[in-house]
């Protein structure tokens, strides 16, 4: 790949120049590409080069339009037998929102400041905040769709989406930068066995796997039957379900780990696997549904569909109303219509229960002695480096009477 410059005389004999971008795109095909400033140049030099190497580069005239690329996203939904609503809303989003305003919009273009720009017009033009979120979510889905058909390279929504998350949990890692707490961060023994006697249904082998072997939330939705030895009593983690729903590869090498699981989980994973919500395949003669057999390939925590239950539904349908169920919540301050105090779930995230795995690793009886050693910890956990984990949890490890320890050196030393 290669910068250069061009110089041309013009029509009414005035030099010009320009500055030419020389490749070979993922096809083996040569491209060209001018540019006025050789910044301009440079820069598409340097992202085309990491894009060509990655074989995911597509040059701006085999790209198509947002309105072109919708269209062919909603028929790939249709081809999927997405439920008509589903698809009806699609179209609503398509043809109301996204086309009107960047429908002409080549996918080239179409880079995280056009979305930004997309989605302070879309609020500035009177659409409610909600509305917003979700025609984002679309567009976000039009461009996956379009990534996979090889009509462009980046997905800007979800490149913007996670740049926002950065941020967002920086501030947040700033803002909670003092030391996790039981009973504020972490859930005591006493709420946890609230919850634990609280739990039925399908929340059951969910809460029961993020109590008592610590997944993280994404690694929960990412879970497979074949991920599950219940002989061997063992969770083995090798994937995750990222917030678009997507499924990849564990956060980090660490993240693939063995975990062994106590009874209680064992029993309920026993019974979930034979009770639990498989695909509609069909229907029987007499209409009832007719569903598919336990795959090992099949999601252990699905939605009624058999793909990857949101982590919405988690905390909003699971976690918090079995929070107030167990009594493990506070008041609000409000009431209800029957003149019932409103209570409110003491903790709102899935990460509150793998803080407490976490403590109750460090700190439960062993062999008669203390909980884990960190090493053990940070495996169970997977954590990229032992430092990961003692920055957040190093505080909860048992130590020895500081105020004795320093009599003792002071008689050793002053006699």
């Amino acid at each position: 790949m290669s910068v250069r410059k061009r110089s041309w005389v013009n029509g009414k004999g005035e030099e010009r120049t320009a500055w030419v971008v020389d490749y070979v795109d993922t096809k083996g095909k040569r491209r060209l590409k001018t540019f006025k400033l050789k910044k301009d140049a440079d820069q598409f030099a340097a992202t085309a080069s990491v894009e060509v190497r990655e074989g995911v580069h597509v040059a701006e005239r085999d790209t198509v339009t947002v309105e072109k690329a919708g269209e062919l996203w909603i028929a790939s939904a249709e081809a999927a037998g997405l439920e008509r609503s589903t698809i009806a809303q699609y179209r609503q989003h398509l043809n109301l929102h996204i086309t009107p305003l960047i429908g002409s919009t080549t996918l080239s273009k179409l880079a995280v400041p056009a979305v930004r720009s997309f989605e302070d017009e879309l609020r500035e033009s009177g659409r409610s905040p909600q509305m917003v979120r979700k025609v984002l979510v679309s567009l976000g889905s039009l461009l996956a769709d379009a990534q996979e058909r090889g009509l462009v390279s980046r997905n800007a929504v979800r490149e913007k989406s996670r740049a926002r998350q950065k941020g967002k949990d920086r501030r947040q890692e700033k803002r909670h930068k003092g030391k996790i707490k039981v009973g504020v961060d972490i859930p005591t023994p006493e709420e946890i066995r609230a919850i634990v006697a609280a739990l039925d249904g399908r929340w059951r082998p969910l809460m029961l796997t993020a109590i008592f072997a610590g997944l993280r939330a994404s690694e929960l939705r990412g879970l497979r039957w074949s991920d599950v030895d219940i002989e061997k009593r063992e969770i083995r983690v090798h994937q995750r379900a990222d917030r678009f729903n997507e499924i990849g590869r564990p956060k980090s090498e660490a993240g693939e780990r063995a975990i062994p699981i106590p009874p209680i989980l064992v029993n309920a994973l026993k019974e979930w696997k034979l009770s639990y919500s498989r695909p509609v395949v069909g229907r029987d003669d007499d209409g009832k549904m007719i569903r598919e057999d336990t795959q090992p390939g099949h999601l252990v925590f699905s939605n009624g569909l058999g793909k990857v239950e949101s982590l919405a539904n988690i905390i909003n349908r699971g976690l918090i109303p079995i929070q107030i169920a167990a009594g493990v919540a506070d008041p609000t301050g409000e009431v209800d219509d029957a003149g019932e105090p409103v209570m409110r779930a003491r903790y709102t995230g899935m990460h509150a229960l793998r803080h407490f795995y976490a403590s109750w690793l460090i700190n439960r009886p062993q062999d008669g002695g203390l909980g884990l050693p960190a090493k053990a910890v940070q495996e169970r956990l997977g954590h990229g480096s032992i430092v990961m984990t003692m920055d957040v949890y190093g505080h909860l490890f048992p130590r020895g009477d500081d105020a004795d320890e320093l009599a003792a050196a002071e008689r050793s030393l002053l006699g």
